[in-house]
């Protein structure tokens, strides 16, 4: 046997004889994911250490970080700076149409978690009163998708309201100080504003509220695809007791927010976690908001939205019995 082969079959032997974390060369020693308020079940396996113990064996650590909206989860994503991010399903669509590189794999919540917002006092009663208004929108989130969607239902542009850009949380503080005349919302903070503040949702159209999913890397995914699996099993497995557990689900938002029962109460009558694994179904909503982006003119005519939807969205990590 020739020395390169001794030493191949040597080494061979050695990795073989080690756990898993150290023979696996390529198996990462961190996973960074984030947590958010608008997604309930990232707060299950946050509370519940859930990721922590399944990976604890292999020595890999797990690190949370927070998303204050699919904005900055997108960012935390095309950075490299987390490998799971939560975001709403069309935000995920804009970001790979940008180029963020990233697979939509799963789905934690069907919402409506937003709508247009005013004043309980406000003269806005329909979408066209708001012309020529200004209106708080945190963009590249699903309330600035659906606010492009209401205002091209009514034969308007961004072109003919007052953007004014801010996070969700600033959104709603604007409303309030009435330095808009409205906002494109987004739960629990709609739900704050309206049972702390007297708020009103004035156009609410459901259908046009994209899924909640998660999304990782493409490069993460390509390099550890065991792992992704795994992360999605526990995944639902949180998603499992947060149906099982209302009460319980309840509390972990209430802790995380702040905000009162009666406000965490309105965003979970909002928000359907009956889902976990992702499809046609939601390749078809997230397929109708990007030909409405078009057709507003947000997206280029030239982007192939079917075909891009195609390749962003990925089962074959799903779980084999929820595929």
């Amino acid at each position: 046997m020739s020395y390169i082969t001794r030493r191949a079959a040597l080494a061979t032997a050695f990795a073989l004889a080690l756990p898993f974390g150290f023979a696996n060369a390529q198996a990462p020693k961190e996973i960074v994911i984030d947590w958010a308020t608008y997604n309930p079940v990232s707060l299950v396996l946050k509370d519940q250490k859930l990721l922590e113990k399944e990976f604890e064996k292999d020595g890999i650590t797990i690190r949370w970080v927070q998303s204050a909206g699919s904005n900055k989860a997108l960012e935390f994503l095309n950075a490299g700076s987390i490998d799971f991010g939560s975001t709403a399903g069309a935000a995920a669509l804009v970001g790979k149409i940008n180029g963020n590189p990233i697979k939509t794999i799963y789905v934690y919540s069907r919402p409506e978690w937003t709508a247009l917002v005013t004043k309980g006092d406000s003269t806005i009663k329909t979408v066209a009163d708001l012309k020529g208004k200004r209106v708080a929108v945190t963009r590249g989130t699903d309330p600035h998708i659906f606010l492009v969607r209401a205002l091209a239902d009514n034969k308007l542009t961004e072109k003919d309201v007052k953007l004014v850009l801010l996070q969700h949380q600033d959104g709603r503080l604007a409303l309030e100080r009435g330095d808009v005349e409205a906002w494109a919302g987004l739960d629990p903070l709609m739900a704050a504003a309206e049972v702390e503040g007297g708020a009103k949702l004035f156009y609410r159209k459901p259908e046009d509220n994209t899924w909640g999913v998660l999304n990782v890397r493409e490069d993460f995914a390509k390099k550890n695809p065991e792992i992704v699996k795994r992360v999605l099993a526990t995944y639902e497995k949180a998603r499992q007791w947060s149906l099982a557990n209302p009460a319980e689900l309840k509390k972990s938002l209430v802790t995380a927010t702040k905000l009162p029962d009666t406000v965490i109460d309105k965003q979970l009558q909002r928000t359907e976690l009956t889902h976990g694994p992702i499809g046609k179904s939601q390749a078809d909503t997230i397929i109708a908001a990007g030909l409405a982006l078009q057709e507003a003119g947000v997206l280029d005519k030239a982007v192939d939205v079917k075909g891009t939807v195609a390749v962003l969205i990925d089962p074959q990590y799903l779980p084999a019995k929820t595929q």
